[in-house]
């Protein structure tokens, strides 16, 4: 048996992912895979907690398995599928749901907020966190790679997971642990380094740069990013240099240098107009071999689609023993079992 770690992270397809989805999360995936037993799910069911357009939301899932696969997640290393095409992920959320009190969900901070911004709230998106425990619950996960807003999910799921294991007086579920990167884990919005780069505000122009932006597009998006009235290009504590740390952030990330490389780099640039330039170069090449991948795969969709059902396959592998020996635990009867265990 394998000592490597196992590792489950899902995405989801609503589009419009960005620079920071890349450098925090999606990057590190394809650098890391080979280290651990990876497990990468386009969480289409997940998507359906607010309402869709269907066109839409198939041509976003397909598009966002070929971006992964672009960005470097080898089929050959990792398992890579569209949550929907294993049913183990639904049928088994219904069982967590039997085990999870209503006032966990309640509590739940994207839950609340959400929530009161809408006038009808749909139960999925109080059920959410259930779907995604199981996610991660069904693949034995050991770590799971998240932003600081998504760490109390993986929480819920740890306290899902410890509940179920004492009712039932077995050690079934893996309690996984959340895993939060520390470079280029917050990328900040270049029209506001205030907060964080986000999916919802992505087509807002100048806010964010999407994984599949042309150059000029990018470059647009850099020359308008926001900084203070100074000169000095360098990592600052003050407040008001929230602007040039993000740009200095970014480029950082991109080239993997250290804090006192990158000051270097830009020690003879001429204000803040080179350092965006700057910046917007080294990102739009970054983005140049990912966004021709994608082209590929999506112009091939025969190959993109045998990929994901060989990922799919392997997920079910997996999920689905597992979801049906929760079932077995529950006390439900096992089609073909003679004694109905």
């Amino acid at each position: 048996m394998s000592d490597r770690k196992r590792v489950f992270s899902g995405i989801q397809p609503t589009g419009n992912t960005h620079l920071g989805n890349y450098l925090g999360a999606v990057r590190n995936w394809a650098a890391r895979q080979a280290e651990k037993i990876n497990t990468f799910c386009v969480v289409d069911l997940h998507s359906l907690t607010v309402p869709q357009d269907p066109e839409q939301l198939r041509h976003e899932t397909r598009s966002m398995a070929a971006l992964l696969l672009a960005c470097g997640i080898d089929p050959a290393q990792s398992t890579l599928f569209i949550q929907s095409h294993v049913t183990a992920h639904a049928e088994g959320c219904w069982l967590l749901n039997c085990v999870t009190p209503l006032g966990w969900l309640q509590r739940m901070t994207q839950f609340k907020d959400k929530s009161a911004r809408q006038e009808s709230v749909l139960t999925g998106l109080l059920d959410y966190p259930v779907l995604m425990a199981g996610d991660i619950l069904f693949y034995d996960a050991d770590e799971v790679p998240v932003g600081e807003d998504q760490k109390q999910h993986v929480e819920l799921t740890r306290d899902i997971a410890q509940r179920f294991n004492a009712l039932y007086e077995q050690e079934f579920f893996v309690i996984p642990q959340p895993i939060i990167p520390e470079v280029g884990a917050r990328v900040m919005g270049l029209d506001d380094p205030t907060v964080k780069m986000s999916k919802s505000l992505a087509d807002k122009r100048g806010h964010a740069v999407r994984m599949l932006d042309t150059p000029d597009e990018i470059l647009y998006s850099f020359k308008r990013a926001v900084t203070d009235s100074g000169r000095e290009i360098a990592f600052s504590n003050d407040p008001d240099k929230a602007g040039v740390n993000n740009l200095l952030g970014i480029y950082r990330a991109i080239t993997g240098q250290s804090n006192a490389e990158v000051e270097a780099d830009f020690a003879n640039a001429r204000g803040y107009g080179d350092l965006k330039v700057r910046v917007a170069e080294v990102v739009i090449e970054t983005l140049r071999p990912i966004q021709a991948r994608h082209r590929e795969l999506m112009d091939d969709p025969a190959e993109l689609d045998r990929i994901l059902a060989h990922g799919a396959a392997q997920a079910r592998a997996v999920a689905q023993p597992k979801v049906d020996e929760m079932k077995r635990i529950m006390g439900l009867v096992l089609p073909g079992a003679a004694d109905g265990r």
